[in-house]
């Protein structure tokens, strides 16, 4: 059995992109002398917000916060590594993955 059912499975992957993508446009240089990346930035933290309201609909809202900051937290740290050249170490990936893994748990405890 999976731990989301379809409906609520496409809302958590929503959420994923759009705080991530919004976190991204915050990092860009000139953050608040480029309009098109203010603007970007704005949208999508809109969408991030709007896609935890909908998903607290179907849970608790508890367990949609620790998913969305869970995601949210892990995106932000592989975009920094992905797109900023970040560093790449053993322990902050471990670490990713214990903080997704307790986003699973509470999930998967939640009993929904």
């Amino acid at each position: 059995m999976s731990v989301l059912s379809r409906s609520n499975r496409k809302d958590v992957h929503s959420r994923r992109g759009t705080q991530s993508v919004s976190l991204f446009f915050i990092r860009i240089k000139w953050f608040y002398k480029n309009w098109p990346s203010t603007i970007s930035c704005l949208v999508f933290g809109s969408l991030s917000f709007y896609f935890l309201s909908l998903s607290v609909t179907s849970l608790p809202m508890g367990t949609a916060y620790a998913i969305w900051t869970a995601i949210g937290s892990a995106g932000s740290v592989v975009a920094g590594m992905i797109f900023f050249n970040e560093p790449r170490k053993l322990r902050s990936t471990i670490w990713i993955m214990c903080i997704i893994a307790g986003a699973v748990g509470v999930k998967i405890t939640s009993g929904h």
